[in-house]
Order: C-alpha cells, then structure tokens, then sequence
C-alpha cells in the first residue's frame, strides 16, 4: 500500500471516528433529555390530576346531602303517607325554591314504586310530575340500599347529569325516594381553558365529563352487545351512540403513566389545546365513587427539546472536534517551522563554507561565482517561501490563541437559539404569532452575527496573494481589535482609536496588515499584562504618499537590550514556551514587501510605541 493510500485511509478512518463521537452525543443527550422530559411532565400531569380531581370531589360535594334533608321535611314525608293535592303543591314549590337557591338542574321525590309525586319543574310543559321512573339505577339504589349515585341523560328533557338519591323512611319503612339531578357544564367549561386534555369516566369506561366536546359519550373500549342492551333498557345514557375514543397504548411507565395515541375524529373538533397525536395519559380514581379521571400531556414540545438538545450536543461534539484538528494542524505548523529554521541555518552555514572555498580559488571565480549566483536564487526562493509559511502559521497561531473566546462567543448564540426556538414553539401553539416571530427575527440576528465571525477567520486564516491593493485603514483596524476583542473584554483594556477625519487608505495587501496589526496589538496587551492602568492607543495619519500608524501600549517599556535586538529572529521577552520570537521579525518583513518599514521605541510618557510606515495608496489627498 503506497503512502498515499495510508494517508487517505488514516483519514477516513479519522472523519469515521468524529462522525461516531458525534452521531453518540446527539443520541444519548436525545435519550437523556428525552427522559427527563418526560419525567417532568409526569409530575406535572400528577399535579393536573389532583387540582381537576379536587375541583370534581368539591362540585359534587356541596351537593351530597341534599337528598338526605328531604327526609327531615315533615310535609315531604306526610305527602308521602297520605298523598294530597295541597300537600302535593306545598312540596312542589317548596322543591322549586330549593332548586333555585342551590343552582341544581332540578330535585324531585318518588313513591316507593318510582312515580313521581313531587317536582321543582312542576310548572314546566315537560315536568317530571307523575312519571314512571321505577327502571332507572339510582331509584332501585336507592330502594335496596338507601343511596344511590350515578350520571346518566334525563328521558324526558335529554340532559346529561349527575343524579343523587336517598331513600325516604318514617316509622314504617322506606316510604319514597329524594332524588338531586346536579349539572357540571360549569366545571367542564373551565376545563376548555385547561393547558392539557381531561375527562372522567364512569364505572362503564363511558365519557361522561370532558374538555373536548367531542369525546363526551365515548367510551376507553369498545362495548359488546351485552352491554349495549342493558344500557337500552335502562336508558342510563338515553340510547347514545357510545363509539369508542380510539385510544391507543404504545408504551407503559412507572407509576401508571402510559404513552398513548389520540386519533382526530373529524374536522370540525376545535380546542385551545392540541386533541389528536401522542400524549403522556396519567389516570387515577375518584375517592368515593367508581369514576375515574385522565389527563392527557402532549409530548410534542418533550420531543422537540430533546431534538434541540440533541443538536446542540452534536455541534458541541463537532466544535471539539473542529478545535483538536486546529490544535494538532498548530503542533504540526510548529514543527514545520522548527524544521524550517534548521533548514535555514544549515543553509547559511553551507553558504559560508562555499564562500570560503570559492575565494581560495581565484583562478575559477568567474565560473564558481555565477554558480553561486544562482544557488543563492535558489535559496532566496526558498526563504521567501518558508517566509509565507511562517507567515501563515503566525495566523492559525494566533487563531489558536483566540479558541476559547471563539467558543464563547458561539456558545453565547448557540444558548440564545435553543431558548428562542423553545419559546417560538409555545407561542405558536399558543396562537401567539406575533411574539413567535419576534423570537425567529432575534434567531435570525443571531445567525447573522455567527457568521460573521466565521467569516472574518475565514478571511484572516487563509493564504494571502501578497500583492498590493487599496486598503481602507479604518477596516483593517477594526478586523484586527475584532479578533482580540475577547482578550481586550477579558484583559479589560480600553482600546483608543484615533484616525485622521480623512478616509486613509494604504497600498498594501490586507490580509498581511491585518495581521500585524494583530501581532502588534497582542504584544501590547502581553506587555501590560498585570499592569494597573492599562490602555491600548492606535493613531495613523498621513504624511505626503506614506501613512504613519503607531500602536502604543501602557507597559514597562522596551529594556536597552530589546531594543537592540528587536527586530532579530527568535530573541523574545517573553517566558519559555509563550512564544518563538518570531513575530517582530516577520512582521518587519511583511511591511519592508509593502515599501514600508517598521520600528520600535518608548514613548516618552511611558510604555513602548511601534511605527508603521507604508506606502499610502495613490491618488488620495496629501497633507
């Protein structure tokens, strides 16, 4: 296998590698958040459950004794004993008072037989007064067992209620049967307003109470003919339909919970809450009676956080990766350059011994000196190209160096987008489109802003022509503090600017500017690093074809031996490890291509200044 092939296979196997690592964080924090979400909404659903529960138990029971207190009333019971017109008419608007006060739908009393003696709708053209309601459940409750609860639709008017019966007893026998027919259209109502689907279910899995109109009179499982019939003959439910809701279990969890699918029954169903998809279905019984309760949690907003979640582990995961492949492509530019310098030296020395020997030999100096002529071409070449890479490798060091304040500056919007995406998804469900699009124009600024800053490294790390051109000076200035604007917040140092009010313009590459600007402005910022006032001045202006730009900084100075060998390859002041000494250096070479030259000094109130002095671009004003 040749070395081409090894080399292409390392890195499939690399890219391979970081497409596992990042498909393995999307999933798991998928998993993750996708099972803490729905731990969350199992709580909340539980804490649904018992507010709706109480809010039922409350409304029925201000009811419960109602029927009991008809037994007290002397005229009921005489009415009872000896039936009578007049005693029947006195009961009958005393019923009516009674059910007006308490808001029931109505109360009424029936013989031992189930007639009805005695109602408070007695005025009414469909009154219940001297109907046969012997088959009805709670009647023969009541008669066998002194009570009677149960929810059912009336035979005569068709209204759905809650119906409770006592029995009526004297010194005989149970003598009658006081029966409360209450209505809970009300709690339904504030359901409808709810954050989640709910209803109740009786003891023959019948909806009875629901948010959703639509689900009253189905039922949680079919029902056989068995029980249809003894439905007809009874008339609990007044010969309803009774389809059932279609509720589909996937998954059960802990604690009774269970993923379930809602199908949609139709077009015309209209709720403030989604009523068709999957949903987290919490169900518990009601205390003291066999109904019980379901709410039903959409886990549509659950899974869509999980998703968020897990793309954000995938572009973190990505970043890292990112950030090891620019950190071993540093190591291996740093090496590059090592071995670079080696190559130079060993170059200069081979230069002088060739030096040495042609001038001992006079007789062939013609011949031997165009030799040389154009080995040092060849070797001049070769400088200027080891010269670009050092200048390119400056780049991605100091990019390098700008990581983590690239990763903060990612990770800020990265934050912000998966809030804002959250948000948008509530108020769009909630119908609010007008604050879910003032989140997406926030989310589009953010990724604007991204940009950007992918952008100006894009720019600033790839490879320059090197040729001239027209540079703005307020352009270049500003790419440049743009890149080391996280270590000027983090140093906390004030940059100054202050340029000429005319637009200067250099004749230069911008690229290579840039970046020494850049080299300058962080050699500052490291020479005042543990200073107590520090400040970072830049000033420019233009003197006849040439722009001067001075960097100044706050710092001790320049020692009488830094400024000596300020401009020499690989003496620095910095300590070991923090940097090659190399950046003056190019840098100086960078600006002598322009035409220009640059220079160090102390400023006279403190602290060094560096001079730039390059060719302005023709055709601008002079001073």
């Amino acid at each position: 296998m040749s070395p081409h092939q090894t080399k292409l296979l390392s890195r499939v196997g690399l890219f391979l590698g970081f497409v596992t690592l990042i498909a393995g964080a999307s999933l798991f924090a998928f998993r993750f958040s996708l099972a803490m979400g729905l731990a969350e909404l199992q709580v909340t659903g539980r804490h649904r459950l018992d507010l709706y529960a109480t809010s039922l138990e409350r409304e029925i029971d201000k009811y419960a004794y109602f029927s009991t207190t008809l037994g007290l009333e002397r005229d009921v019971l005489q009415m009872l004993a000896a039936p009578h017109p007049t005693r029947t008419a006195q009961v009958n608007q005393y019923l009516e008072q009674l059910n007006e006060r308490a808001g029931t739908l109505s109360i009424y009393v029936l013989d031992s037989k189930g007639k009805v003696l005695a109602t408070s709708n007695w005025r009414r053209p469909d009154s219940f007064l001297g109907e046969d309601l012997s088959f009805r459940p709670y009647f023969r409750q009541a008669m066998e067992t002194g009570s009677g609860r149960i929810f059912g639709i009336g035979t005569t008017r068709g209204e759905p209620g809650y119906y409770l019966a006592s029995s009526l007893t004297n010194g005989q026998g149970t003598v009658g049967v006081a029966v409360v027919k209450v209505g809970l259209q009300q709690l339904e109502k504030s359901w409808v307003t709810a954050e989640a689907p709910v209803l109740v279910a009786d003891e023959n899995g019948v909806v009875i109470l629901a948010s959703v109109r639509d689900w009253k009179f189905t039922t949680l499982t079919p029902l056989d003919e068995a029980t249809r019939r003894a439905f007809d003959r009874t008339q609990q439910y007044n010969r309803r339909a009774l389809n059932p809701l279609g509720v589909v279990e996937m998954t059960a969890l802990e604690h009774g919970a269970r993923l379930v699918s809602l199908p949609k029954l139709g077009p015309e169903m209209v709720s403030m809450f989604p009523v068709a998809g999957k949903f987290l279905a919490q169900t518990q019984p009601l205390p003291g009676s066999p109904w019980s309760i379901t709410v039903f949690s959409l886990q549509e907003q659950v899974r869509g956080m999980a998703a968020n979640r897990a793309a954000v582990a995938g572009v973190g995961a990505a970043f890292l990766c990112i950030l090891t492949l620019m950190l071993n492509e540093r190591r291996r530019h740093l090496k590059d350059r090592l071995a670079a310098r080696e190559a130079l030296q060993q170059a200069h020395d081979e230069l002088e011994r060739k030096v040495v020997e042609r001038t001992a030999d006079l007789s062939a100096a013609n011949t031997r000196l165009q030799v040389e002529v154009a080995e040092r071409t060849r070797a001049e070449r070769t400088l200027r190209a080891a010269q670009d890479e050092l200048v390119q490798a400056g780049k991605l060091a100091v990019i390098g160096q700008l990581s983590s304040g690239i990763a903060h500056e990612l990770n800020q919007p990265l934050a912000a987008l998966r809030t804002l995406s959250g948000n948008a998804r509530k108020f769009l469900a909630r119908g609010d489109q007008q604050t879910a699009d003032s989140n997406l124009n926030r989310i589009a600024d953010l990724v604007d802003r991204m940009g950007r800053l992918t952008g100006q490294l894009k720019s600033f790390a790839r490879k320059s022509s090197g040729r001239p051109q027209v540079v703005p000076l307020r352009r270049a200035v500003d790419n440049a503090l743009f890149l080391l604007e996280q270590r000027l917040r983090r140093a906390g140092v004030v940059a100054c600017i202050d340029l000429s009010d005319e637009e200067l313009q250099a004749w230069c590459d911008a690229n290579r500017l840039e970046q020494v600007l850049v080299n300058l402005a962080g050699n500052a910022l490291d020479a005042m690093e543990g200073q107590p006032a520090q400040a970072l001045d830049i000033t420019a202006r233009r003197q006849g074809e040439r722009i001067l730009i001075q960097v100044r900084d706050r710092g001790p100075g320049l020692s009488a031996q830094a400024r000596t060998h300020l401009f020499e390859p690989f003496f620095t002041t910095k300590e070991a490890g923090s940097g090659l000494g190399l950046g003056l250096t190019i840098s100086a070479g960078i600006v002598a291509d322009f035409g220009g030259s640059l220079s160090g000094d102390n400023h006279p109130e403190g602290g060094a200044i560096f001079t730039l002095d390059i060719p302005a671009a023709p055709g601008g004003p002079t001073t």
